[in-house]
């Protein structure tokens, strides 16, 4: 199928998943700005990366937006966000969210509500259309998996927990020991050449510095965005042949439900939750 094709199955203008696209977009380029601001480099990443690179903007069916950033930039953006955002939008991390336990943190919407499939998100205080950034560090491939097994078993009771109070109180103990402890500890015995995502992050795709930097930039819906200097090879090392479309029929959305506030609506996805 040709992109025009894929664009009008998947996400033809005015589609309730292209606005929720262009509000991604939007809320990219307020953190572009700040980011540019600060002299902060980051770069488009996974599914958005791909998008960039075989679409010109989202991978139609595509309903996130990812960028990546070294974990030192990200320390400093934390920082810098909460007070630099404009009023529609609210940075969501460990620290403005008290039942948010991701490593990684969210620019979230207040002109809208989604909530996804996996059901992480029904205590959060925030739940608008969002981008994810992502800290990335340099350690050992087995080290962080590591990490990954030692914050598992707190997915596994959100996911699965009855007695919500209870399941926070236990995921919060696991998340604090990481966050405080664990992994500040593990940072200080081990570094590494490769960059991988941080500390546990689902996600252990090796990187390599010479494959992104110095970045380039790239049509993105529009606009030049940052991506990595050698974009081809860096997707190739992660995903294979990326530039292959996936299996059509085998597409899962991530949303359950989306409403845009300013307009009153709201849409249920095709998975036939009501």
């Amino acid at each position: 199928m040709t992109h025009e094709e894929l664009r009008e199955r998947y996400n033809p203008e005015g589609s309730m998943l292209r606005r929720q696209q262009m509000r991604m977009l939007e809320i990219l380029l307020e953190v572009d700005k700040i980011c540019k601001k600060h002299n902060i480099s980051y770069w488009l990443s996974s599914g958005t990366l791909i998008g960039a690179m075989r679409h010109n903007g989202f991978i139609p069916w595509d309903d996130d937006l990812d960028i990546e950033m070294m974990r030192s930039d990200y320390l400093r953006l934390m920082q810098i966000l909460p007070s630099e955002l404009p009023d529609w939008l609210a940075l969501q991390n460990d620290e403005t969210d008290p039942n948010y336990f991701y490593f990684y943190a969210k620019v979230r919407d207040k002109r809208s509500r989604m909530l996804e499939q996996n059901g992480y998100d029904r205590l959060w205080k925030e739940q608008g259309i969002y981008i994810d950034i992502f800290p990335m560090e340099q350690h050992p491939i087995w080290l962080h998996k590591l990490t990954e097994k030692s914050v598992g078993h707190m997915y596994k009771i959100w996911r699965t927990s009855t007695d919500d109070a209870k399941a926070i109180k236990s995921v919060r103990r696991i998340f604090n020991f990481n966050n405080r402890y664990f992994f500040p500890f593990l940072r200080k015995l081990f570094t590494s050449e490769v960059i991988t995502s941080g500390m546990g992050i689902p996600f252990h795709n090796p990187r390599y510095a010479e494959e992104i930097f110095p970045l380039t930039t790239h049509e993105f819906e529009g606009h030049q965005l940052p991506v990595p200097k050698d974009a081809d090879v860096h997707l190739r090392h992660i995903f294979g042949n990326y530039m292959q479309l996936p299996d059509l029929e085998k597409l899962a959305p991530h949303v359950g439900a989306l409403e845009f506030f300013e307009e009153g609506e709201a849409l249920l996805q095709d998975d036939g939750t009501r």
